[in-house]
């Protein structure tokens, strides 16, 4: 996603960023919180004042998403596709706005060192919200603004706590602005929280089930002996995360859902043959992927499955069963399901291959 450009103040864009740098720290932050597999819960915290605006909210997720807050399990198969690493989003109502940011500011003035560009950009973004200092595209205000608590909300920058770039997660910059309740923030602000952001970040937090593959023979297997793997339909069925941002006058929602669509089987050795050669065993009319190996089917082909061509040793193979999930997601203004990059998650499974060339089943 494209940054939106800090504009300044007749001073530079560095000195800006550090007049405002604790304060996109402080905003509400998109921590996940843990979320059972198929259970659901969902949190905000925030606070309220005498007009009933929150004082700061977390984005709400529910549904298979990660445990702890952190990234789920599913792996995005297109490499240049990333979540947002930071973005706009509703802060604080008037009166809290200006509790903390003119307390920011003042602390911020009164470092003993404090002067030069640095201390004329804190001054100028003090005159921006107490005397209503305009610059370009970004009206000033009166007071904080607070003649219309109640009536909007600042909205300020949040980082992504699970992007590793430092400097990707700490990009958005712009100084806070207002955002009367019902309206949209203003287009600059390209980065402003949206249904699709959500759907990406829900994706991020997504933690699909850890399905083992069926085998047969199950985890012991002669060399030359094609082993059968499958997947029921009932342990291998669509996956959905949601979140969601609800403050007074801005409330947005997505969910994504992941489908899985085929099942790649690594055998661990090149020494090997899969079915079908490819590896990927596709899904089935009924959702299962595979067949049961049934009694009487040992001299048969698998439609999905393995052949090992040397035994193991003393050691084992690890199989990889590999599975991709077809991402969409639906939500606020957008009902029918929109793509987003598919997705993969694999399990090993150690596999003895033994050194026998026939056995009865």
């Amino acid at each position: 996603m494209n940054r939106s450009r800090p504009t300044g103040f007749g001073t530079t864009t560095a000195a800006l960023a550090l007049a405002v740098s604790t304060l996109v720290i402080t905003a509400p932050n998109a921590v996940a919180e843990p979320v059972d597999y198929e259970k659901g819960r969902e949190t905000q915290e925030g606070g309220t004042d005498e007009t009933g605006v929150y004082a700061a909210a977390r984005i709400q997720y529910s549904g298979s998403v990660a445990k702890g807050g952190g990234t789920g399990n599913v792996k995005s198969v297109d490499v240049n596709w990333t979540p947002p690493p930071c973005w706009y989003a509703p802060y604080l109502g008037a009166k809290d706005f200006k509790k903390e940011m003119s307390k920011h500011i003042d602390s911020q003035l009164n470092t003993p060192g404090m002067g030069g560009t640095a201390g004329a950009a804190l001054g100028e973004t003090k005159r921006h919200y107490e005397d209503g200092f305009d610059i370009p595209g970004k009206p000033g205000y009166k007071d904080y603004n607070v003649k219309n608590d109640g009536k909007g909300m600042f909205w300020a920058g949040v980082e992504n706590p699970n992007e590793p770039d430092y400097l990707k997660r700490t990009s958005c910059t712009d100084l806070p602005f207002w955002v009367e309740n019902g309206d949209a923030p203003p287009p600059q602000y390209e980065e402003a929280i949206t249904p699709e952001i959500l759907a990406a970040l829900a994706y991020q937090h997504m933690e699909l089930p850890d399905t083992k593959v069926t085998l047969a023979p199950e985890a012991n297997t002669k060399v030359n002996l094609p082993t059968w793997a499958w997947l029921d339909k009932a342990v291998f069925d669509e996956v959905q995360a949601t979140a969601a941002l609800n403050v007074p006058g801005f409330n947005i929602q997505a969910t994504t859902t992941a489908k899985p669509v085929s099942l790649k089987l690594e055998p661990g050795t090149k020494d090997a043959e899969t079915y079908p050669a490819s590896g990927e065993c596709a899904i089935n009319a009924d959702d299962s992927i595979g067949e049961p190996y049934a009694k009487g089917k040992a001299n048969e082909t698998p439609p999905c499955g393995i052949k090992y061509l040397r035994s193991s040793g003393n050691g084992t193979f690890k199989l990889q069963a590999t599975i991709t999930w077809e991402i969409t997601w639906t939500g606020t203004s957008n009902p029918n399901p929109t793509q987003l990059p598919n997705g993969t998650f694999g399990n090993d499974q150690d596999i003895t291959v033994q050194e026998i060339q026939a056995v009865n089943r």
